[in-house]
């Protein structure tokens, strides 16, 4: 297997499973993984916060931990990286507004690279124009943003995942072991026992 090199968009409030999890299970089979924010250096931090499911309409919401960048947002170059990891969280609904994290999504859609987008991450595909013809999951409430960004939504249980092509998508953390496992396959990733 050759390593390769994944971007990871995230922002403040970024859902705490969703960044740490990725970010570290990613590192342990080889591959390198760039965490970046809009507007923060490498050695910066990013708050995050814990979603979890307790039986109301939506997730609550608690403190997480402070992620530490190890990369510089400005200077990503999307051509240097094999894959795109876009965690969920409220960070996606504002780091979106941000043209360059468009372009960089933009990026990656166009030239068929392995995508992976958790929950709201998908509100950077959306926003980005890259959804159109793709099939996909996320959080419920993303849906809406899929079908008018001329995307088809599938709606899936939370520990479930999704893969159109190279896009792999699921509504959130507890879907992990899915996505992660279906995103090494998509990335060419074999992990011998």
């Amino acid at each position: 297997m050759a390593a390769k090199r994944i971007l990871m968009l995230v922002g403040d409030f970024v859902e705490d499973y969703e960044v740490m999890v990725p970010f570290q299970a990613l590192q342990m089979v080889g591959h390198t993984v760039h965490a970046v924010c809009p507007g923060k250096r490498a050695g910066e931090k990013v708050r995050t916060a814990v979603h979890d499911f307790e039986g109301e309409q939506t997730y609550s919401e608690k403190p997480g931990h402070n992620f530490t960048l190890n990369a510089t947002f400005d200077e990503v170059r999307p051509e240097d990286y094999d894959a795109l990891v876009i965690p969920g969280g409220r960070a996606p609904e504002y780091i979106r507004l941000n043209p360059d994290v468009l372009r960089i999504a933009r990026h990656f859609a166009d030239a068929d690279k392995p995508i992976a987008a958790v929950c709201h991450g998908l509100q950077v595909l959306a926003t980005a124009g890259a959804l159109k013809g793709r099939t996909c999951t996320g959080y419920p409430a993303v849906g809406p943003d899929v079908t008018a960004a001329g995307g088809e939504w599938v709606e899936l249980p939370a520990d479930r995942a999704y893969v159109h092509g190279k896009l792999v998508t699921a509504p959130a953390w507890p879907a992990h072991p899915e996505w992660l496992a279906r995103f090494l396959e998509v990335l060419g990733t074999r992990i011998e026992p």
